[in-house]
């Protein structure tokens, strides 16, 4: 990124910052309007159920017994 900074010219820097600070000020109203934890979404913890564990535990096996029957035939 540092490397696009280096072609722009000094009027481009100043837009760029101009609408960086415009960010950032839109920024903090949108976080005062929805709260502070408004813009970050919620963390999902995807756990495998005992029964979704069982069955790729069960399917693991049977390609294992095939593999195996397969090679000692």
């Amino acid at each position: 990124m540092s490397n696009s900074f280096s072609n722009l010219s000094a009027v481009q820097l100043r837009r760029a910052a101009k609408l960086q600070d415009k960010i950032t000020r839109l920024t903090r109203e949108l976080e005062s309007i929805l709260g502070s934890s408004g813009l970050v979404p919620a963390k999902r913890k995807h756990k495998m159920s005992d029964a979704g564990r069982a069955a790729i535990r069960a399917a693991q096996k049977k390609r294992w017994a095939a593999i195996k029957a397969g090679k000692k035939g």
